[in-house]
């Protein structure tokens, strides 16, 4: 070797200086070309592009290595560094394998659009660069770009092959892309390709995630050969739509195939069996895994325990979370979730603190769901305004999912306010975020708020949906808004939505509560699937229009179907009873509830027939029962005998009830408004006076009484007194021209419902302008003559203003209804369908 250097060294003394500069360049250029395949070989692609920006001359096999040196350590930067090099060096930018080198550079760092631009001025791409490019695009999207792309490769008559269906088919898929997929299915039919198992699964694949379940069947039991792909597929399809018992016969037949499940498998058929509750099955599954070692496989492990927590056993969930080696965040949402799921709130809070506590692993959205569903639920306002601090921070606040959650933690812990102002700053808001604060202002008693967030949601172009329409129905209900409700149930017949059991209860207690039982009667017999609930609302729906004997008739029919009643069944029938008189039938069947239906009375019932027997004069009996509950009577027992003896002015009897109320500490005004009115009939006025002070010493105030009325579509709202509506001269005009008329026809006022000592005049007056005669002045100011006038008031209605409006249906010869906190009052020819009898 030292021979042969000396030799070129000697040779070199000898050669001309341009001769000599000639072979230096030469022998840089070849030492760079070796040095660059040494390099590229190493993957020390820095190094190699820092001698190729030097060099000139250099082969396209050493652009391949270093090409693929970066698709395998996905170096987009440095896959850049040689595209300019190059572009700089135009001698093999246009050469085929250089762009294809390029295009998979690209696509491997997920610079699809990148690779795209080098895709198009490629003069003539074969299939596998055609295929890398849908591919592409089926997996990072947009998914149309692989459709559109599929479309101009068959328009160029480039031959698609059996690769091509099932990465075009994947993207159809994900844009749920029907007509394509089919029109694709026919293109796979023609070349043939139809029946490989490739593309037959994605086919399958296709079909079940567009929701063509069937088809997908026909097409998976056709295939002559299914591998575990094709199974999986199908599985997955059965369980997405919900097919428990599909799901389980194609798992049987899978194994009777010979075809073992997979992890794959395995996770696909867990929901379905969570779903179904089907807890044995599960369990066999879980057996299954741990014999093939699939149990430690943290997705296996996960779906094990998500199906435990849906079959409500938590303590399994919780072993098979504490076996676990390695767990991420879907393990740790999965385990809380579970505990949510079961109704055990504290147990899941205590998950979460334990994840705080783990570094590896952060909340997810859909942690911090199931973590708010918990505070809700134990309306621990404190904690859930923690948790809306950190999706501050974290950026979670802006997931609708995260958001949406806590519109529902805040309208469940009653602080509506908050959830609104909260809903106000949501800037994606969805049908779920309308559905939620609709519910929210529904259950906090804000009716009206309610109706004008459903009218900004159809304005803002967001379709209602069917738990839109289940929410926002309670609102026209409370509201008595028959006009609205009617207008809702017409979007809710043209959207399909009528078949819905829910929807059908919903509408029945709507259109009871505005004072067409007739209709709701009608809503009733047109469902197609009852449930109990259904019977509930009807029956209920009798009782509050005092048709005791109709719901005594739907509650024998009934006991003709495949339902049997439960304790709010009891409960309706006897309120139906007690608003009719219906004596005799409340207590046989109160009696018969143990005896032949095994249901044991709770307070409800109690209070039922406490009312019953109260308004039937039956005092002592009703004071009896009370005494031999099987549990202390609370609050409401008590008042429904206060109650009573406001009616039939028993004062002795009222002042005993009255003294238990005051131990057990009243719930709010109601009783002591009763015990004062008890006192002021009998013209004890110091001792009602002393009532009033003692109740506002205690800090309760007495809601005023309020009524409404729905004209043309627009809620007008009346306090008693009250002049702050634009018509309020006219209104308190035409009741005295109705006063005047009505003393003609021999009406008496009943000053024994004012409660204060003051003149008789004065008394008079204050009568006169309660708030239902308010709205029922409004009312026939209003509407045509003859039509009938509706009102809603928040208390009962008083005995003076029940006088009263049966004299005004004489004068104006027009129907009135008023539903008042009890009861329906129907008023014609001077006469209400309750008797006197509320």
């Amino acid at each position: 070797m030292f021979f042969s250097k000396c030799f070129i060294f000697h040779k070199t003394l000898f050669l001309s200086p341009h001769v000599l500069i000639h072979f230096r360049k030469e022998s840089i250029a070849r030492s760079s070309f070796f040095t660059l395949r040494t390099l590229s070989d190493l993957a020390n692609i820095s190094e190699a592009i820092k001698i190729l920006e030097r060099s000139n001359n250099v082969g396209i096999d050493v652009y391949t290595r270093l090409l693929e040196s970066c698709i395998r350590s996905k170096s987009l930067s440095q896959g850049k560094r040689i595209h300019q090099h190059l572009l700089k060096n135009t001698t093999h930018i246009n050469n085929s394998l250089i762009q294809e080198k390029l295009i998979y550079m690209y696509i491997s760092c997920g610079e699809v659009e990148l690779a795209r631009l080098i895709f198009d001025i490629n003069g003539n791409p074969d299939i596998v660069l055609w295929n890398t490019m849908i591919r592409a695009y089926a997996w990072n999207g947009p998914f149309d770009r692989a459709i559109d792309l599929y479309y101009r490769m068959v328009e160029l008559r480039v031959r698609p092959n059996k690769f091509t269906y099932p990465f075009v088919l994947k993207a159809c898929s994900g844009l749920q892309a029907l007509e394509d997929g089919k029109e694709i299915h026919d293109h796979a039919k023609r070349v043939g390709l139809d029946s490989d198992v490739f593309v037959s699964t994605a086919l399958v694949d296709c079909y079940v995630k567009c929701g063509c379940l069937e088809e997908a069947r026909k097409l998976f039991d056709k295939m002559p050969k299914r591998d575990v792909v094709a199974w999986n597929a199908m599985i997955a399809g059965s369980t997405l739509h919900g097919f428990y018992k599909d799901t389980i016969q194609l798992l049987l037949k899978m194994q009777e195939g010979g075809t073992s499940p997979n992890m794959s498998t395995v996770v696909a058929v867990l929901p379905a069996v969570g779903q179904a509750k089907a807890l044995i099955q599960g369990k066999s599954l879980h057996c299954y895994c741990i014999r093939r070692a699939l149990d430690k496989s943290v997705l296996v492990g996960t779906a094990v325990l998500d199906m435990y927590g849906k079959c409500v056993r938590p303590t399994y969930a919780q072993r098979v979370f504490n076996m676990m080696t390695v767990r991420n965040e879907v393990t740790w949402s999965a385990i809380i979730g579970a505990y949510v799921l079961c109704d055990h709130m504290r147990e899941a809070l205590g998950v979460f603190n334990e994840m705080l506590l783990d570094d590896t692993v952060s909340p997810t959205p859909t942690t911090l769901g199931s973590v708010l569903r918990a505070c809700a639920k134990l309306t621990d306002v404190g904690r859930g305004k923690q948790i809306h601090g950190y999706t501050i921070k974290s950026g979670f606040v802006f997931d609708t999912m995260v958001a949406n959650t806590l519109l529902s933690m805040y309208s469940k812990a009653g602080m509506i306010v908050d959830a609104i102002k909260f809903f106000d700053d949501i800037d994606s808001k969805d049908t779920v975020s309308y559905s939620a604060i609709i519910s929210g202002c529904i259950q906090n008693g804000n009716a009206e708020e309610a109706l004008l967030i459903f009218h900004e949601m159809q304005i803002s172009g967001i379709e209602p949906d069917l738990a839109t329409m289940v929410g926002v129905l309670p609102a026209c209900a409370h509201l008595a808004a028959l006009q609205h409700g009617c207008r809702n149930h017409g979007y809710i017949i043209v959207h399909g939505f009528a078949s819905e059991t829910s929807i059908g209860n919903a509408l029945i207690d709507m259109y009871s509560k505005c004072g067409r039982v007739d209709v709701a009667r009608k809503v009733f017999d047109r469902i197609p699937n009852k449930d109990i609930v259904s019977w509930n609302s009807m029956i209920a729906g009798y009782g509050l229009h005092g048709l005791g004997r109709e719901a005594l008739m739907l509650f024998h029919d009934l006991q003709s179907v495949y339902l049997k009643p439960d304790d709010v069944t009891f409960i309706c029938l006897l309120s139906a009873c007690s608003h009719s008189g219906l004596v005799a039938e409340g207590k046989q069947w109160f009696y018969s509830m143990n005896c032949d239906f095994n249901i044991s009375p709770r307070m409800e019932h109690y209070i039922c027939m406490v009312d019953l027997l109260g308004r039937g004069g039956l005092l002592d009996e009703a004071h009896d029962i009370i005494q031999k509950m099987p549990f202390e009577p609370d609050v409401r027992v008590w008042g429904a005998l206060l109650g009573a003896c406001r009616i039939h002015e028993n004062i002795e009897l009222g002042e005993e009830v009255s003294e238990n109320i005051q131990k057990l500490g009243p719930e709010g005004t109601g009783n002591f408004v009763l015990l004062s009115n008890i006192y002021s009939a009998a013209g004890r006025w110091d001792d009602a006076e002393h009532v009033r002070v003692m109740q506002r010493d205690l800090g309760f105030v007495k809601s005023p009484g309020c009524s409404w009325v729905e004209v043309h579509g627009i809620i007008h709202a009346f306090v008693g007194g009250d002049q702050s509506h634009p018509q309020s001269s006219k209104i308190y005009n035409k009741l005295e021209e109705l006063l005047v008329e009505m003393k003609k026809l021999g009406y008496h006022v009943d000053t024994s419902f004012v409660l204060q000592d003051v003149e008789e005049e004065e008394k008079e007056r204050s009568l006169l302008f309660h708030s239902e005669k308010l709205a029922i002045a409004f009312g026939i100011l209003s509407l045509s003559p003859g039509k009938p006038i509706f009102i809603t008031k928040n208390l009962r209605v008083c005995g003076d203003c029940h006088s009263a409006i049966k004299f005004i249906t004489m004068i104006t010869t027009r129907e009135i209804t008023v539903r008042d906190a009890s009861r329906f009052h129907h008023f014609k020819d001077g006469n209400c369908n309750c008797g006197d009898f509320w």
